[in-house]
């Protein structure tokens, strides 16, 4: 049976574990994604949720996030 040099061996299989390692990490990092996106989801609604709740009790208002002041938003009639 004929055989690459161990020196290949060693080169092809460092290629083999690099590759694995690069893609259990993308796994990993999707998996990272998914969980962010679904947070960024429930804060996207729980803040929708609140602004409702908000403008129940003050009308259409702008708020300065700096001090809490705001202002009515004006309908064209």
């Amino acid at each position: 049976m004929t055989k690459i040099t161990k020196e290949e061996l060693e080169k092809v299989v460092s290629f083999q574990d690099k590759l694995y390692k690069v893609t259990t990490d993308i796994g990993i990092l999707e998996a990272q994604k998914h969980a962010l996106l679904h947070d960024l989801a429930v804060v996207n609604k729980d803040t929708e949720d609140y602004k409702k709740v908000l403008e129940d009790k003050y009308g259409s208002i702008n708020i300065n996030l700096e001090d809490g002041t705001y202002t009515e938003i004006k309908k064209d009639e």
